[in-house]
């Protein structure tokens, strides 16, 4: 969208909004635009005086490309759910106005880093709304009236797509709100618009470009946008990282909430599977799947944890939880850095730390260095008895089972058959397509190669063209003897005999493991284990300016106690005012566009 059709888009949002302070508001947020006229009458100017800094990146300033400016005065940049709660109490913000805001950010940074993939054009006729219920004193929640985005594989019953990334679905027709939209918009949350994604959530190849999809594009980080962004839910981190909205949903398979969380230095939280539904939710495997929450820090994520968690009927995995979450959610387990003298945390070092760089090693055990000054006691060596068994040593490899020689104790060995029957079962709901099986979309790929890249080497973003698709096809969804025994390896190696066995520490049992998430062994692990972890920001990597960080992993149903010690950890950090914490973006290479990004 151009500059100019984006400055009217806002000024014509701030009409419909209706009040006179809302279409002044929303003049002066249209930076750059002189008004002519009444409201029937608009002329535009198109002279744009002052183009720096909020309009044009500034190449002589590269260290403050894209400043964010003030909503209504108030400096909206790294602000918490809190924050923006107290300032609507106050009457210095309402909903209305800070989603022209985030509107007004987006049309600054999106043409950069292609977080944002579709814009719900009912987002302020919903936050009117929500304003109204605030005036007579009808508050739902923490969350009322904030914004949020979610993964283009989320689907929402609205005048929005829902499409994976692909335009293989564009125009299909959902049946429903997935149930965690259902859940966040109950909880008075603001839907502001979808998130670009790695395409079919990294389910189509082998050999792709993390962050792309023929439908969104490129998505980028804003740390540095030649590099990998982390995925697959790549514009929901980036996004939040960004300041182009308050918090996002995102899903996992095997690492596509840890993975971008870490990489654009926001919190993550991946829940155990069945904590949150998935109904609704465009599906790779129903044994791993898992919808989280990015945020910025602990507690808005939190926030976000307790709006969308618990049973839906429509996903039996969601009866699991019953009897094992705390009644009142998991806000209530927030807490100091004081907590931290009643903890105890392993570290799994040849399990996973030998793999860190020594630049990230030495980075974050300076961090745990700060962890046991604040009274934990932190203990080597928690090994994980079959982790040489379960994950390669080389990197992300979710066949390694087959590289070994063993089929059957692969993961992509039963994945690839639950997404064959799982994809059918969601398509057989969806109106208005003739896209119903697996099947159909290799075809629609090859039909459309130059745009799908189903051929391998066609599209630059997708080299090895859709293998994995293909592998899933040669299944049939077959549930035969190979699969049940790498479903059955699997577990068993990463749950008693891997996770669980190094929290139990030979008799001691320990709070959490501490992990480095940018060794994709680990959070492969909790993956397949179907185990929750939460991700802190903690660094970031001199070479490339893109951010690590520390995660904590702990076994099923434990969220309430990773929320503690993430949030106890958080606080320590802030105390100290430490470099052990999240920065800033630098945007560097961002006038680049390079496809496939570097694996950096």
């Amino acid at each position: 969208m151009s500059r100019m059709l984006s400055i009217l888009y806002l000024y014509v949002l701030g009409l419909l909004a209706g009040t006179s302070e809302l279409r002044a508001f929303a003049t002066e947020v249209s930076h750059g635009a002189q008004y002519y006229g009444n409201e029937t009458n608009l002329v535009l100017s198109e002279d744009l005086n002052s183009p720096f800094p909020y309009d044009f990146p500034n190449y002589k300033h590269l260290d403050n490309l894209f400043p964010m400016p003030a909503c209504n005065g108030l400096v909206l940049e790294e602000a918490t759910v809190d924050y923006l709660q107290n300032a609507m109490k106050e009457g210095q913000l309402t909903s209305t106005m800070i989603a022209l805001c985030y509107l007004q950010r987006i049309y600054q940074t999106n043409e950069y880093t292609n977080a944002i993939l579709e814009l719900n054009p009912d987002v302020l006729e919903i936050a009117s709304t929500l304003d109204a219920e605030r005036e007579v004193g009808q508050i739902r929640g923490p969350l009322h009236g904030i914004p949020f985005i979610v993964k283009d594989n989320i689907a929402t019953k609205d005048k929005m797509e829902t499409t994976a990334g692909s335009w293989a679905l564009l125009g299909s027709i959902v049946p429903r709100d997935a149930h965690v939209v259902a859940r966040l918009r109950q909880a008075g949350a603001l839907l502001l618009g979808k998130a670009t994604l790695s395409e079919w959530a990294d389910m189509r190849s082998s050999e792709y470009s993390e962050g792309y999809s023929a439908r969104g594009g490129q998505a980028r980080s804003p740390y540095n946008l030649t590099v990998n962004p982390g995925g697959s839910s790549s514009g929901s981190a980036g996004a939040i990282s960004g300041n182009l909205c308050m918090f996002a949903l995102g899903t996992e398979t095997d690492g596509s909430v840890i993975n971008p969380a870490e990489r654009n230095a926001l919190v993550g939280i991946k829940p155990t599977v069945g904590l949150t539904s998935r109904a609704g939710v465009i599906p790779e495997s129903t044994h791993q799947d898992t919808v989280g929450t990015f945020a910025r820090t602990v507690r808005d994520a939190v926030y976000t944890l307790d709006a969308i968690y618990g049973i839906d009927l429509r996903d039996n995995y969601t009866l699991g939880q019953e009897g094992k979450v705390p009644p009142g959610g998991y806000s209530q387990f927030l807490t100091n850095s004081r907590a931290l003298q009643n903890a105890t945390f392993g570290l799994p070092w040849q399990s996973f730390w030998t793999l860190a760089s020594e630049e990230q090693q030495a980075s974050l055990l300076g961090l745990i260095e700060l962890i046991r000054g604040a009274g934990a006691t932190v203990i080597n060596g928690t090994e994980l008895p079959n982790h040489q068994t379960t994950v390669s040593p080389d990197g992300w490899n979710w066949d390694y089972g087959t590289t070994r020689g063993y089929p059957n104790e692969s993961e992509f060995t039963y994945v690839k058959v639950d997404f064959y029957n799982n994809i059918k079962t969601y398509l057989a709901e969806l109106q208005n397509t003739d896209v119903r099986s697996l099947e159909d979309i290799v075809q629609y790929n090859y039909d459309n190669d130059g745009t799908e890249g189903g051929t391998p080497n066609v599209q630059p973003a997708f080299a090895s063209g859709q293998d994995s698709f293909l592998a899933s096809l040669a299944t049939r969804g077959i549930m035969n003897s190979t699969y049940y025994e790498a479903l059955s390896f699997c577990q068993r190696s990463t749950r008693e005999d891997g996770i669980d066995a190094a929290l139990k520490n030979n008799g001691r049992q320990l709070s959490a493991l501490l992990v480095p998430p940018d060794v994709a062994q680990t959070y492969q692990i909790a993956a397949q284990a179907g185990y929750p972890m939460i991700t802190l920001p903690a660094s970031v990597n001199s070479s490339t300016g893109m951010p690590f960080g520390l995660a904590l992993m702990g076994t099923a149903w434990s969220e309430a106690e990773l929320v503690k010690w993430a949030s106890a950890i958080e606080d320590l950090q802030l105390k100290w005012n430490s470099t052990y914490g999240r920065s800033k973006p630098k945007w560097y290479g961002y006038k680049q566009r390079n496809i496939p990004v570097l694996n950096l």
